[in-house]
């Protein structure tokens, strides 16, 4: 990376290869940041869906907190494995796989904190995922991989084949609404600066031209489809609303946006025989 320019953000065509390799190396390079910043807002071992702080023991989009014993669940874009961590709190079984190393090593930090954390972790993309069909019972991402890819069909067929069928996957990505309005908290944030059909990646690049962070929109029709091709079938989209209790802002969300426009979707999809 060329060090004497600071990343451009610019909108512009980002392949798979490209997406996968410049996210690898932003998390790796701000997860230390990340996890300072954030890591006491989603603390060690809770479920929390996004910035709203919708929490998996209050929502149970997965089933019943009960019903999770004994169940393997595979979690994507899992970060320092805290919703994994949640699940091993109810008896479940989860695998927590992410593409950045420094994200995972933030996950054992936290694991030699706890005497009882027996999370298993996994490097690697969503895209290939490294299990045999059928391996797991439920999957969960919340935030994780399908932001970040251009080709989410691939990820989301590949989270069905390790699928059993009839097993649940839930997902939770930016509000696809969110990108027609500046990714600002105040009120500078609350005007439409962008078409919502616009599904060109915002791009951060250096002074090379080399993407050094992609992010894809999908419109929430684009969602819905996708998840459809994939072989899943979409048993409910949450638009979580924003608590009063939440003053927190992080990054485009605050109290003052949330209060007036979704900044979160979670699909819950369920896969086919």
């Amino acid at each position: 990376m060329n060090q004497d320019h600071e990343p451009e953000a610019t909108r512009r065509d980002a392949s798979d290869t490209e997406s996968s390799r410049a996210n690898r190396g932003w998390w790796d390079r701000n997860a230390d940041e990340y996890q300072s910043d954030h890591g006491a807002f989603l603390g060690d071992d809770r479920f929390i869906w996004g910035p709203e702080g919708l929490d998996e023991a209050d929502a149970a989009l997965l089933g019943p907190a009960a019903e999770l014993k004994g169940r393997r669940i595979l979690e994507i874009g899992a970060g320092a494995a805290q919703c994994s961590r949640w699940l091993a709190a109810q008896g479940a079984l989860p695998v927590a796989l992410d593409l950045s190393h420094r994200q995972l090593q933030h996950a054992l930090r936290i694991a030699d904190g706890l005497a009882d954390d027996a999370t298993e972790l996994v490097e690697a993309d969503a895209g290939a995922l490294p299990f045999r069909d059928g391996s797991f019972d439920l999957a969960c991402s919340a935030y994780g991989a399908l932001p970040f890819v251009a080709d989410p069909v691939r990820v989301l067929r590949e989270v069905r084949r390790v699928l059993r069928p009839g097993g649940r996957f839930v997902f939770s990505v930016t509000h696809p609404l969110r990108w027609a309005f500046p990714d600002e908290p105040g009120p500078e944030g609350l005007s439409v600066a962008a078409s919502y059909f616009d599904r060109t990646p915002y791009v951060e690049q250096d002074g090379s031209g080399h993407a050094v962070y992609v992010e894809h929109h999908r419109t929430l029709g684009d969602r819905v489809r996708d998840v459809v091709a994939a072989g899943f079938r979409l048993e409910d989209l949450v638009e979580p609303e924003w608590p009063e209790w939440n003053t927190q802002e992080w990054g485009g969300w605050s109290p003052l946006r949330g209060h007036l426009i979704p900044g979160t979707a979670i699909f819950v999809c369920v896969a086919g025989a």
